[in-house]
């Protein structure tokens, strides 16, 4: 199976006011969007790697890249290889004296590794088929400046909104709503419903 290589474009918080964070991927020369769902301590993993901050004593994934550089184990890739009910599994691809193993890994915790390590990511064309979301970059404009009807911020801000009560049509206009207001984790949500639907 050919892997595709992916980029993190954006790590967002939820507008829902939830405590969920979500990491989008994108591949690269394309159009098309992974969000993923990560818990809190996740996403400051990855922002922290993501700035190229010191933190005074190491995190987590921190202390994991220094105890694999000390025994001269390197990360070569993080390939996303599942996706069953809506979660993401991947493996760490890691390599020492010419042998390699692969580990598996929560994806959360493979995106905060492979950042630190500098290693590309790659997952299949199945994967993005099935969970991704096409943003047309062309016709995206700043979001703050479009004037937004008072019913559709109701729509975008109700996390609490059953998604199974609203038929296709209106689940896809509500993702195209929550794309443009860059709520990644409402629109993960919409699209798993969207394809649980069409199984």
């Amino acid at each position: 199976m050919k892997k595709i290589e992916l980029e993190i474009v954006a790590l967002s918080h939820s507008m829902s006011g939830t405590q969920s964070y979500a990491v989008v991927l994108g591949e690269l020369n394309g159009l098309r969007k992974l969000p993923i769902v990560i818990g809190s301590f996740e996403a400051q993993a990855i922002a922290v790697a993501l700035e190229r901050m010191k933190p005074t004593r190491p995190l987590t994934h921190d202390l994991i890249k220094n105890f694999t550089t000390a025994f001269n184990i390197e990360l070569i890739e993080v390939v996303i290889n599942d996706l069953q009910e809506g979660v993401f599994y991947s493996t760490l691809v890691c390599m020492s004296d010419r042998q390699t193993a692969e580990i598996d890994s929560r994806t959360s915790d493979a995106i905060a590794l492979a950042v630190r390590f500098g290693c590309p990511i790659y997952t299949y064309e199945h994967i993005l088929d099935s969970a991704s979301l096409v943003i047309e970059d062309s016709n995206v404009s700043n979001p703050a400046e479009q004037p937004t009807e008072p019913q559709t911020q109701n729509t975008i801000k109700n996390s609490n909104e059953n998604l199974s009560r609203l038929n296709i049509e209106e689940l896809q206009n509500m993702l195209n709503q929550v794309l443009e207001a860059e709520d990644y984790i409402k629109a993960a949500a919409i699209r798993d419903e969207i394809n649980r639907r069409k199984r």
